[in-house]
């Protein structure tokens, strides 16, 4: 068997140069220029270094950010998670289902296998998790407020993501999509960095920022009454 698909004990991918096919080379490729792209990204974001205030600080900054990565991030802190929990919990799904994905893809140039139980129980969450990216898709389109908000970034993205968890679990079942498999992870690799899935990156920076901005103010963490 050449190139990567499932054997009988699981999924199998060989990196080796002679059982190589194009699309293996191309997804290499784009997930090198991927990670190019994310380091030029994240080396800018060092440099613009952290927020320059010229308030009196009046609390303390690393306990507001320690907040701003947990308690902050809860849905009953935010009123867009508290009054939306459906989307929130499928959203919070739809993350899972891609960092799954996204971690077979580096998985399966490893060699490694999975038991046929396993590599159904993981299809079958992926088939879930990309219906609820699917459902905030039509629930974006159908919404005059959400729709009116969004641009073309937020529908190509989606689609990318949800189609990327598709595929992913129909190659763990089926080894004749794996060519489908490699087009589609590399065009979701070569949009990460220019589209808004590079948020990825930001959203460390943009938690870190919040944290600080309210922990100068000594907003965060909040008092206890």
């Amino acid at each position: 068997m050449q190139g990567c698909g499932i054997t009988e004990t699981g999924w199998l991918c060989l990196v080796n140069p002679d059982k190589m096919h194009w699309y293996h080379w191309i997804s290499l490729a784009s997930l090198g220029i991927c990670l190019l792209l994310s380091l030029v990204h994240l080396i800018r974001l060092i440099r613009l270094g952290r927020p320059t205030e010229y308030a009196t600080p009046a609390g303390k900054i690393n306990p507001a950010i320690g907040y701003s990565f947990t308690g902050a991030m809860s849905p009953a802190k935010k009123e867009t998670a508290f009054l939306h929990l459906p989307t929130y919990f499928a959203g919070i799904a739809y993350h899972l289902g891609t960092f799954l994905a996204i971690l077979l893809f580096f998985l399966s140039w490893t060699g490694i296998t999975y038991p046929v139980v396993l590599r159904f129980a993981m299809a079958i969450f992926l088939l879930a998790t990309s219906g609820c990216g699917s459902g905030i898709l039509i629930k974006r389109m159908l919404k005059k407020g959400l729709r009116s908000l969004s641009n073309p970034d937020d529908y190509i993205s989606n689609i990318l993501v949800t189609f990327f968890q598709m595929v992913t679990a129909v190659v763990l079942l089926w080894d004749k999509a794996y060519p489908v498999y490699f087009i589609l992870t590399s065009m979701l690799l070569l949009y990460f960095p220019a589209g808004k899935l590079k948020h990825a990156i930001y959203f460390f920076a943009a938690r870190y920022h919040l944290g600080f901005f309210y922990g100068w103010r000594g907003v965060w963490p909040p008092k206890q009454a």
